[in-house]
């Protein structure tokens, strides 16, 4: 009898550990929902933007920076968010602290992390945002200038 109690408590918690791991948050960034970034220069996003005919969606970040790990994990695996940027968007994340990042930080006047910047797919800035924000105000955000 305690053998069978054993194994049913066992069981529950085996279950409920499953039924939590497919619910988070994390399991959605592994499923392929969010934003998918372009792995690449600054520069190859430019070329593929106009072979593609769309805007950029940049996203300005430090590692070091506490609202930028918040986009990360909240914002950017939405799957709202994902499903609209993915579409209509070359979306690329670049470090304003490397090489490449201090040009971009410099060229666009980037006053604090996280800027999130909308550019034309010449790479004229349209519009950006700075800091934190919630999933359905990064989809308005981008519906400014792709509705």
């Amino acid at each position: 009898m305690r053998r069978l109690l054993g194994l049913s408590i066992l069981l529950v918690t085996v279950l409920g550990i499953v039924s939590f791991a497919q619910r988070s948050p994390k399991s959605s960034t592994l499923e392929g929902k969010g934003i998918t970034f372009f792995k690449g220069t600054f520069k190859e996003a430019l070329a593929k933007a106009k072979t593609e005919n769309k805007p950029i969606f940049l996203d300005v970040y430090a590692t070091w920076c506490g609202p930028c790990k918040q986009l990360k994990r909240k914002t950017f695996t939405d799957a709202e968010v994902g499903n609209y940027f993915n579409a209509h968007y070359i979306n690329i994340a670049i470090d304003g602290e490397t090489a490449e990042g201090e040009e971009l930080v410099r060229k666009y006047q980037i006053q604090g992390y996280p800027t999130l910047l909308i550019l034309d797919k010449n790479g004229k800035l349209l519009t950006q945002q700075v800091g934190f924000v919630e999933p359905h105000i990064l989809v308005n955000f981008g519906k400014r200038i792709v509705p």
